[in-house]
């Protein structure tokens, strides 16, 4: 049987939230030792993405450089609340909501630099992201 939960955070604006922990912790709470789980963002204007943890310089790049390629602007057509609201739809659909990572020995199968990370394009905000968990 599947195992879901639901996490909450409170995000900086555009903030890099380090989210590895309760990721585990979920997996941990499934009971699951072996299978998969996704990992979801249910928001349009933030992402998780998966990165070194170990440096947090490597954040400030990625949002950066995220910034540059895709900067707020007063001209985009769709402006619902703010410039920093519009880029950040186009930030979290290039950056992906969701990841899928496999499940082994209770453990989300990460490598020895590799942690989740909850990427905030607007915020700050109330925000919640979900593990779902299934068995092998």
């Amino acid at each position: 049987m599947a195992y879901m939960e639901k996490i909450a955070l409170k995000t900086q604006y555009e903030g890099m939230h380090d989210v590895t922990a309760q990721l585990q912790q979920a997996v941990a709470n499934s009971g699951i030792r072996e299978g998969f789980c996704i990992v979801h963002c249910n928001h349009t204007t933030a992402s998780l993405i998966m990165t070194s943890f170990w440096d947090k310089r490597g954040h400030v790049d990625f949002m950066d450089e995220i910034d540059k390629l895709i900067p707020t602007r007063y001209d985009y057509l769709h402006q619902f609340d703010t410039p920093t609201d519009a880029a950040g739809h186009i930030k979290s659909a290039l950056a992906g909501t969701a990841l899928t990572l496999i499940v082994t020995e209770g453990k989300a199968l990460l490598g020895s630099s590799q942690g989740v990370l909850f990427a905030e394009f607007d915020g700050p905000r109330d925000r919640q992201f979900f593990v779902k968990v299934f068995p092998d």
